[in-house]
């Protein structure tokens, strides 16, 4: 099935940010971000470097070398795309990003069932590139989201792509609640996400284990807005690094929560 929903979530986020691109001077493409090592331009480039790779066109053969933050291969393999390019003009990498976006959209458009039906290994498990694709939504729009929160410049914070990324991230809200936190058996800790993506999210140990949507004994609940939980969720902030949350109730339980928040690989 051609997932159509998905590539117009994509190009949503694409076109978001060709857009904050155009509008940056060259010492905003160069402001730090919360990632450890990466710039604004720095995010652009690893976009850049995955596009093309999905796109099937050659890595690049250029290495970074060792850095303190590249925690597995996957990292390794996207610094050296981003030091490839942290030399450049933030325009240039932006003009390369534009490129080679109109050509992924165009290769999305003009494919068949067949072709998103095709096996891959995605970043949480076998998969194909149609699951991938769900995945890229949500890793492009928490980039976009770590470059305007870096630069001050907000924006893109409600519609389908940032539903799509807060509705991923809260599949793993389970294993927070349960296994990470330790919740008791019949415990229910609320989690209120208040905005700009509005969430309840209502999750119960029983039998052992967490479940979604299924109402207990609320011995926690935990208010924050969209963006602290994207910030928590995406390790872009420890619990004591975000401010915008808070809880009632079991307050023990509702910090092992919010700790042990981050659920990216």
């Amino acid at each position: 099935m051609i997932p159509v929903d998905t590539i117009e979530k994509l190009e949503q986020v694409f076109s978001s940010l060709s857009a904050l691109g155009a509008s940056l001077t060259e010492a905003q493409w160069k402001t730090p971000t919360q990632l450890p090592g990466w710039t604004v331009q720095d995010n652009l480039s690893h976009m850049v470097g995955t596009e093309r790779t999905m796109e099937g066109l050659a890595a690049t053969p250029h290495r970074s070398g060792d850095r303190s933050w590249i925690k597995n291969p996957i990292g390794a393999a996207n610094e050296n795309e981003v030091d490839a390019r942290r030399t450049m003009p933030g325009a240039e990498v932006l003009a390369e990003w534009n490129e080679i976006v109109a050509q992924r959209i165009a290769t999305l458009r003009g494919a068949d069932d067949a072709y998103f039906a095709v096996e891959a290994m995605t970043p949480t498990g076998p998969g194909t590139r149609a699951d991938f694709l769900h995945i890229r939504v949500l890793d492009c729009w928490m980039h976009e989201q770590d470059m305007r929160r870096a630069l001050g410049l907000f924006g893109h914070q409600s519609g389908p792509a940032p539903g799509h990324t807060v509705d991923r991230l809260i599949r793993t809200i389970p294993i927070v609640v349960g296994k990470r936190a330790q919740t008791p058996e019949g415990g229910t800790v609320v989690i209120e996400i208040t905005g700009p993506v509005e969430r309840r999210v209502v999750t119960t140990v029983v039998e052992g284990r967490a479940q979604i949507g299924v109402e207990g004994n609320v011995l926690a609940s935990v208010r924050m807005d969209s963006d602290t939980f994207i910030q928590l969720a995406g390790g872009r902030a420890t619990h004591t690094e975000a401010t915008g949350w808070t809880a009632e109730g079991d307050t023990s339980l509702a910090e092992r929560v919010v700790a042990n928040f981050n659920m990216m690989i």
